[in-house]
């Protein structure tokens, strides 16, 4: 496909979006200048979002990294001058080597996620390196794995009902997720389960284009998620809208949570939630009756305090009611049916210090920032954390240290790239060889290179490679092409979902269907301690966490029944869901992209905005002990009082501070260990 000057190409998106849509790419010249939707992908079906759309114009971005760098100027200035591969690869390894031999190779960190979901390029190679090398290990919990726990100790798995199953559902909950922005393919799905005569609720705590869109919007307090799902229980079962017969036969600790509910009266949770009591009992009474009930739960309201709790919570509703018998019926969390052989692609049978030292990311600005023990070097890719991480100005203190040896690899000058020591060009998804799953859908895909790296661009395989090599580590190891480690990768994964997935059929027809013939009888081989569906949990319980599904109040938050006082320093709850046209911290700094989202703005109330005298387009401080940035007022009624809504993460601009995350705590997730972005309280002021 490099070589062919002019066609369509397939595809796939690379972005951390549960779609993994299939692509066709147009090339005129050698350049790619379209990107479009492959209609013949039987989930996607030629429907692409306006991220993926401008897509060339991240690919051919001016401001695209094209060679080696090395810093010549203070750290965070951005001052480079050009190097060539070979004197930042022996750069890298030398300082490798000395700090491994003065200090341990525990003192060099990587520090990554998923800005490229390509499964090579984030679990491959650069795994096999930092394994060989001994680093410490990232615990890479900053997205998802509060609720993923949450859930797995309700279900066992990361599974749930398939997506093409949910168009038969006569009632439809999204409940904190934006997936007209985050998820499109399934609104497609549920506008024709819509079409049938389904009703579309969307429970959050803010009405965005999701919530638009249904046909009832109920919006609720902060982090009080785990509660409103408790009250629906109470009403569940005093209603005996409860399926008897499945609970017996597919769960254990029915009866145990049907005494427990009691105390979740609809009265008390709507004063909790601030979701009036008769909608309770509406909701309630909707979902029981429902032929099928489906429940969409998104990413937002794990990343609370409470955030495994309340995904927990809701996990347990369509067992109570039966719902996973019925086609169209459930609930997901995400769809992990894919999965590969790990120990062949990431070689842990490398460390030879089994028992490394393992730094959270979401305390990144605090481990960099330990006087004991400290981290004395970082390579990061796939990841831009002065963005991302929470506690951003402890983040950026950390990152500028002088005595901190910094590489980013990356296809643009990040935030973070300001820091490093030594710069590294990425190439975009187009230009590498990957292997891509879904989290949502049940197709594995192939990605062979469209064009040619742009400049002197490497991918991460061809990073690692070379730096394994260079460190004198096994040269069959790190030399294995991306073809290579895509079969060991398929083979021997010991998952039945993965059968008939083999190299050769991806390269002949680009996305194949996991072999989903174990789906039907999944009910029977839940992989919990007690193979059925854990209303109560032991193994929480020999955790130290409740056994039972249990609202707890936020940390650092209010509820109704523990609302801001006159003495509290910041009253109002901050929630940055995603906008529409960022991906996390990417395309933030695509113009395009801004001027679609036009600038970064403050959603707060009419009535928290008239007692601080803020009137619509006002310029205004958001600030609480960890910092401040600066936005722009949007006075709506979008949300609760008390609740201030900053979506997107913007990159800093202008000497303008606008990051987020500069507001959010390092505090970790109740269960997971995950991020806790949603559960922060802050002041806001006129400029």
């Amino acid at each position: 496909m490099i070589d062919q000057e002019n066609g369509v190409f397939p595809a796939v998106c690379p972005l951390d979006c549960p779609d993994t849509c299939g692509l066709l790419l147009h090339k005129e010249d050698g350049k790619i200048v379209k990107v479009t939707g492959n209609p013949d992908h039987p989930i996607t079906k030629g429907a692409i979002c306006n991220k993926v759309r401008n897509m060339t114009e991240r690919v051919y971005h001016p401001e695209r990294l094209q060679y080696p760098m090395k810093r010549v100027g203070p750290k965070g200035e951005g001052k480079f001058e050009r190097i060539s591969w070979d004197e930042a690869i022996q750069e890298i390894t030398t300082t490798f080597k000395d700090l491994s031999a003065t200090y341990g190779p525990d003192s060099i960190l990587p520090y990554s996620f998923y800005g490229n979901m390509g499964i090579l390029g984030v679990d491959g190679m650069d795994r096999r390196f930092f394994n060989a090398l001994g680093a410490s290990v990232l615990e890479q919990t900053i997205c998802n794995s509060a609720g993923n726990t949450g859930w797995k100790y309700t279900m066992g798995a990361n599974r749930g009902t398939l997506p093409e199953e949910t168009e038969h559902a006569d009632l439809i909950v999204v409940w904190g997720g934006n997936i007209v922005s985050t998820n499109m393919h399934q609104v497609v799905l549920a506008e024709k389960a819509r079409k049938k005569g389904a009703k579309i609720v969307v429970i959050d705590v803010h009405r965005n284009r999701t919530a638009q869109w249904a046909d009832w919007f109920i919006p609720l307090y902060p982090g009080t998620d785990s509660a409103l799902a408790l009250g629906l229980m109470h009403v569940l079962f005093e209603q005996g809208l409860t399926d008897e017969a499945f609970m017996q036969k597919y769960t254990v600790g029915h009866e145990a949570l049907r005494e427990h509910v009691r105390r979740y009266t609809p009265e008390r949770v709507a004063r909790i939630t601030g979701v009036p009591e008769e909608t309770i009992l509406e909701l309630a009474q909707l979902y029981g009756n429902a032929q099928a009930a489906y429940i969409h739960i998104g990413n937002g309201l794990q990343h609370h305090d409470n955030g495994g709790m309340n995904v927990r919570s809701i996990a347990c509703l369509p067992a109570i009611t039966g719902q996973w018998l019925k086609r169209g019926g459930g609930a997901v969390r995400t769809n992990s049916y894919a999965s590969t052989n790990s120990n062949a692609l990431e070689r842990p049978d490398l460390r030879h210090n089994q028992e490394p030292r393992v730094v959270n990311m979401n305390r990144i600005g605090e481990a960099l920032l330990e006087a004991e023990q400290p981290i004395r070097a970082m390579l990061v890719y796939c990841s831009n954390p002065l963005v991302v991480a929470p506690d951003t100005e402890r983040v950026e203190r950390g990152f500028a240290r002088e005595d901190l040896f910094t590489v980013v690899h990356d296809l643009f000058m990040t935030d973070t790239a300001k820091y490093a020591d030594i710069v590294l060009p990425a190439t975009s998804s187009f230009e590498a060889t990957d292997l891509y799953t879904s989290y949502w859908h049940q197709y594995v895909q192939l990605q062979e290179p469209v064009i040619a790296p742009i400049g002197e661009s490497k991918s991460n395989v061809e990073l690692f490679s070379l730096l394994g090599q260079a460190m004198g580590y096994d040269a069959d190891i790190f030399g294995e092409t991306p073809e290579q480690m895509i079969e060991d990768a398929l083979q021997d994964t010991g998952n039945p979902y993965m059968n008939g997935i083999t190299l050769e059929r991806l390269k002949q027809q680009r996305f194949v269907k996991l072999d989903m013939s174990a789906h039907a009888s999944f009910l029977e081989h839940l992989p919990t301690p007690s193979g059925k569906i854990e209303l109560y949990s032991e193994q929480m319980e020999q955790k130290g966490l409740p056994p039972l599904p249990t609202y707890s109040a936020l940390v650092e938050g209010f509820d109704g029944e523990n609302p801001a006082g006159p003495n509290d320093a910041y009253p109002l709850m901050f929630v940055s869901p995603p906008n529409h046209n960022f991906l996390n911290s990417s395309f933030g700094n695509s113009a395009k992209h801004q001027r679609l989202e036009k600038m970064p703005l403050l959603q707060i109330h009419p009535e928290d905005a008239a007692r601080r005298e803020v009137q619509d387009g006002d310029a205004v401080i958001v600030w609480n002990e960890r910092g401040r940035i600066e936005l722009t007022a949007k006075v709506t009624d979008a949300m609760l009082p008390g609740t201030v809504i900053s979506q997107g993460l913007w990159w800093d601009s202008d000497g303008k501070k606008q990051r987020s995350n500069t507001l959010t705590s390092n505090r970790l997730s109740d269960m997971g260990n995950g991020a806790t972005f949603f559960s922060a309280t802050v002041e806001v002021k006129r400029q």
